[in-house]
């Protein structure tokens, strides 16, 4: 049976004498408080799962105390944290922590992934590494996420190990007078319809930062007919101050009031699916965010380095660390990036925190450490994440005029760099402006990598892979799947069925390779993703890059509209554009330039060239994608945001011929079912020996192709 402990008690006198705990003047974690344990974990009523000579696992969940002194140098540059400080001159936060580890404490590895959580969302160690006898420690890092926003000044919650999302708890930011601090933001509302009030979204949660009046006449309303992706406006008209309200939901007639995030807008008439609506006030009130990187590096330290807190509270994780690997994917992968730009890999006592980093289908610098910021933004219009060095190696920035500059300035520096793996898809190439890190903010040379950076490109997938297996490329497949959303602030939905090519084989061989890399410092394959230097970067368009004319799909795709361009923006003097930090005064931001953007060329097929092999590649069932076309609103014809797609080949000559099409069917490549197994199997031979699939997992795919539908 496994048992559950309950949580620890959590009276807010407890919390408040926590809080005001004198301690020495080097920052860091002063105190944990585990929550809830629950060992064995993994299981399904009284069955639990055992991973090979790890045996069972166990999870802790709590919450970690820290304290941060501005005057310190590697926390002096975090925006505003003069202005968070208390009266004995700390700045201090609560983060929430789940540690991953076998219940057998001398069967752990000595490795430990810390995992950035994305968008608060829990992140657990996979049972791949659980079968190293791998531990697993996911901490909080973002200050503005939803689920923590509701818990400022409340009681505060911890994450469960079984659900529940992460948060770190900051001090608002104040003037040294008291007063609130103020400043201009915008925000957009699209795709909406109807009377109701409409609420204010990044991404998928609500922008954080309240009025600081109510009059909107101290504020702007327009609506917007149409805008390309790299800002071109057609159909701006103002709304009159009288028309619109700031709300807590209800309508324009039947207010209610604005109490709490989410702050909505009530506007007089509705809203107007086929217009964009953009406000900008002014906010107050907001959170020194970049705390957010102090925060992660304190607490990877104290688990990996200490054996106590200061009331004595044993480390969970004294002694059991030898080797550490940071991971972040996605948004978390963008933070881990930023975090080693600003020099965090290092903590208080010179000591390099982490041994290696990998950011997964991130390609740029997180956003986070300005007033006003909003991590959970995605590149949409006027979004900020793509100022300053995006690449490894010093390198001038020369289409913005910027110094010669790179991620690992800090790190290298204070000899703290760890070592690297990347790893992207298609989507991050024409959705998230990958491309600058390769080439530079003016195309004209591949930009060189480090000895201490691996990188590896997944031709044509999507955003983090896709579902996997053989049929989901098949054309009876997509008559029956759903309709793919595209991700971003109610972007809308997809002309193309999802892209099936999947991460997960690659995901796992990568993560052996990193582990030896760092454990015994034997090299992982070398990189391979295009390069101008093979002539397979071109310009985004379907001439340069070979891109086949297939029937049912526009003429010009891909063309200029469906890539997300590299934007210059000027976001006033107080901002800093090479770490993006400081005061942005332009909200929105006005536009300098747009940038020069190179993608991958494909094959005959519209398959991309130049990446790691996969096995879906190899013995492709169709042209995989990593863009889509949005399919109706505000954004109809445009990219489907971070979406890949896909178009099946025929089944049979005649079908093919049929329709026009100029690819080879199922059958003109592969003659029957037993053809096309026995090429997954040459194909899964090829990937085995270029070091990306494990064996486990070839033998995973034979099975799947012989019990797919193709060809039957």
């Amino acid at each position: 049976m496994h048992t559950r402990r309950p949580f620890a008690g959590r009276i807010a006198c407890a919390l408040v004498a926590a809080l005001l705990l004198t301690a020495p003047a080097q920052a860091r974690v002063t105190r944990i408080v585990i929550d809830q344990t629950v060992t064995p974990a993994f299981c399904k009523g009284d069955a639990c799962n055992s991973y090979g000579a790890a045996g069972q696992y166990e999870q802790l969940a709590g919450r970690a105390y820290g304290e941060l002194d501005p005057r310190d140098p590697l926390n002096s540059l975090i925006q505003d944290i003069e202005l968070a400080k208390e009266a004995d001159g700390k700045v201090r936060y609560i983060a929430t922590f789940v540690i991953t580890r076998p219940v057998d404490a001398t069967k752990a590895s000595g490795m430990l992934w810390h995992e950035v959580p994305n968008r608060g969302r829990p992140v657990l160690l996979s049972p791949h590494e659980r079968e190293f006898g791998d531990i697993g420690l996911a901490t909080a890092w973002q200050g503005d996420n939803a689920s923590m926003s509701a818990a400022l000044g409340t009681a505060v919650r911890s994450t469960m190990t079984t659900g529940g999302n992460h948060w770190l708890q900051l001090p608002a930011v104040k003037n040294p007078d008291g007063s609130s601090v103020t400043g201009p933001i915008f925000a957009r509302i699209i795709n909406r319809s109807g009377l109701n009030a409409q609420p204010l979204i990044v991404q998928t949660n609500p922008l954080p930062y309240m009025p600081a009046t109510h009059d909107t006449g101290k504020a702007t309303l327009v609506s917007r007919d149409h805008e390309t992706l790299d800002g071109k406006v057609k159909g701006e008209t103002p709304i009159a101050a009288a028309d619109w309200k700031f709300c807590g939901g209800g309508t324009f007639d039947e207010p209610v009031p604005l109490t709490q995030l989410p702050v909505q807008i009530c506007l007089k008439g509705g809203f107007n699916a086929a217009k964009l609506y953009q406000v900008v006030y002014t906010a107050k009130d907001p959170y020194p965010l970049g705390i957010g990187f102090a925060a992660w590096r304190d607490l990877g330290s104290f688990f990996k380095y200490a054996k106590q807190d200061d009331a004595g509270t044993p480390n969970p994780l004294a002694g059991q660390i030898t080797h550490s690997i940071a991971r972040g994917r996605s948004q978390s992968g963008n933070y881990l990036r930023g975090w080693l730009h600003l020099g965090f890999n290092q903590d208080e006592t010179q000591r390099q925190v982490h041994d290696g980093m990998w950011p997964v289908i991130a390609g740029r610098r997180i956003a986070l450490n300005y007033r006003w910021a909003q991590p959970d933004g995605v590149l949409e219009l006027y979004q900020a994440g793509s100022e300053g060095p995006q690449w490894w190696q010093p390198y001038p920035d020369r289409a913005r005029k910027l110094p010669t500059r790179s991620i690992q300035d800090r790190c290298m520096a204070s000899k703290t760099c760890p070592k690297i793996i990347e790893h992207f898809g298609a989507a991050e190439i024409w959705a998230l402006k990958l491309g600058p890190e390769w080439v530079g903010t003016d195309p004209k040379e591949d930009i060189p990598l480090p000895a201490n950076v691996r990188r590896y490109y997944i031709a044509s997938s999507t955003h983090g892979g896709g579902s996997g297996g053989f049929n989901a490329s098949l054309a009876e497949y997509h008559q029956k799947a759903k309709v793919v959303s595209c991700p971003g602030n109610n972007w809308g939905n997809a002309v193309l069925p999802a892209n099936p090519l999947s991460h997960d084989e690659p995901w796992r061989a990568i993560a052996v390779h990193f582990r030896n890399w760092v454990i015994n410092n034997t090299a992982p394959p070398p990189s391979r993703y295009p390069t101008m230097r093979e002539g397979q970067l071109v310009a985004p368009n379907k001439t340069a890059m070979g891109f086949p004319t297939i029937p049912g799909l526009r003429a010009t795709a891909p063309e200029a509209d469906l890539i997300n361009p590299l934007l210059d923006y000027d976001w006033g003097p107080q901002f800093d554009p090479n770490d993006a930090s400081g005061i942005p005064g332009n909200a929105p931001p006005g536009i300098r330039q747009t940038l020069k953007m190179l993608v991958p060329k494909v094959d005959a097929d519209g398959n991309e060239i130049g990446g790691i092999p996969v096995v879906l590649l190899e013995v492709p069932l169709g042209t995989y994608t990593g863009w889509n076309i949005t399919a109706g609103g505000f954004h109809a014809g445009q990219l489907c945001s971070y979406a890949g797609g896909m178009i099946p080949f025929a089944r049979t000559k005649a079908e093919r011929e049929a329709g026009n099409d100029p690819r080879p069917s199922l059958e003109e490549r592969y003659g029957s079912h037993a053809g096309f197994v026995d090429a997954v199997r040459k194909a899964t031979d090829k990937v085995k020996a270029m070091g990306f699939l494990l064996e486990k997992d070839a033998a995973a795919l034979i099975n799947q192709a012989e019990a797919s539908n193709v060809l039957k």
